[in-house]
């Protein structure tokens, strides 16, 4: 059951880094974020898995607690570069791939659904939020079997703010 949860978590997190991280405003297509440096905010919003211990679901709380603050600078080349549609069709990594059945991600919206396989294991994910230059809120739901027997739901929130130009890397 942990594999399967954090296949979920991690499916969901690698899909909207893809496709959520501020990309900025032509009404018809992708909105292209701005180059600099990004923080990430993630919040469990719901986390429903039948039989599990409450410790099990605190540590899940934890882990998506743990990945909040996280900061990446992007460059202008990486920024030009960056393909929604292809970072979509690439699902979870580790050989995962995911096939989408909604993929609109225009004019500073994101609204995608789909089903992902990663580790013989699939879910039902939905993205759905909005994008600017600056900033980015997605809400990412999953939905999946636990190998033990029956439905498991979690609900996050991803927040992307654009917070400046990139910090100087720390001396060491």
């Amino acid at each position: 059951m942990k594999k399967f949860l954090t296949v979920a978590a991690i499916g969901a997190l690698i899909a909207v880094s893809g496709c959520g991280k501020g990309e900025n405003a032509a009404a018809s297509g992708p909105v292209k974020r701005e180059a600099g440096n990004w923080k990430t905010d993630v919040k469990l919003v719901k986390f429903e898995v039948p039989g599990m211990p409450a410790e099990m679901k605190d540590g899940m709380a934890k882990m998506m607690e743990g990945a909040s603050g996280m900061e990446q600078c992007f460059t202008q080349a990486q920024v030009d570069k960056e393909d929604i549609a292809a970072e979509l069709a690439k699902g979870p990594g580790n050989g995962g791939e995911c096939k989408w059945s909604k993929k609109d991600v225009a004019g500073g919206k994101i609204d995608v659904a789909g089903t992902c396989t990663a580790n013989g294991q699939t879910v039902d994910m939905a993205m759905a939020g909005t994008m600017e230059a600056k900033k980015t809120d997605v809400t990412i739901t999953t939905k999946g079997k636990v190998p033990t027997g029956g439905d498991m739901e979690m609900v996050m929130q991803m927040t992307s703010t654009h917070t400046g130009p990139c910090k100087a890397p720390a001396a060491t």
